[in-house]
């Protein structure tokens, strides 16, 4: 084997040992976080740490196929988030609704 042959065959394991530590940590992230948008930023790195997983492997088989699966993953995240941000302002308007409802309620009720 040449130099770059090694030098790619060691970037490649290292990257691939980065990446499964920062699979954990995300993975610890989702399972712990206190609040649901902690949770879905921890999917959310899961999902890029996948694209870093898929693309590694790519360059290691030589299989250019990856990256077209690394690019869909990359955009279903990106839809994921989008869809979780919607719901999540839709949540708080519905939350600050019925907040305003309740102080209007008993605002009425201590006026008379």
């Amino acid at each position: 084997m040449n130099l770059a042959a090694d030098f790619l065959w060691i970037a490649i394991h290292v990257a691939l040992g980065v990446l499964s530590l920062a699979f954990l940590m995300a993975m610890w992230r989702v399972l712990r976080g206190p609040t649901l948008p902690d949770r879905v930023v921890g999917l959310d790195t899961l999902v890029v740490i996948a694209i870093g997983f898929i693309a590694t492997i790519g360059i290691k088989t030589g299989f250019t196929l990856y990256v077209d699966i690394a690019l869909a993953l990359g955009l279903v995240g990106f839809l994921a988030t989008v869809a979780f941000a919607r719901f999540t302002l839709s949540l708080q308007g519905k939350i600050q609704q019925r907040s305003d409802e309740t102080e209007k309620r008993l605002n009425g009720e201590q006026g008379t």
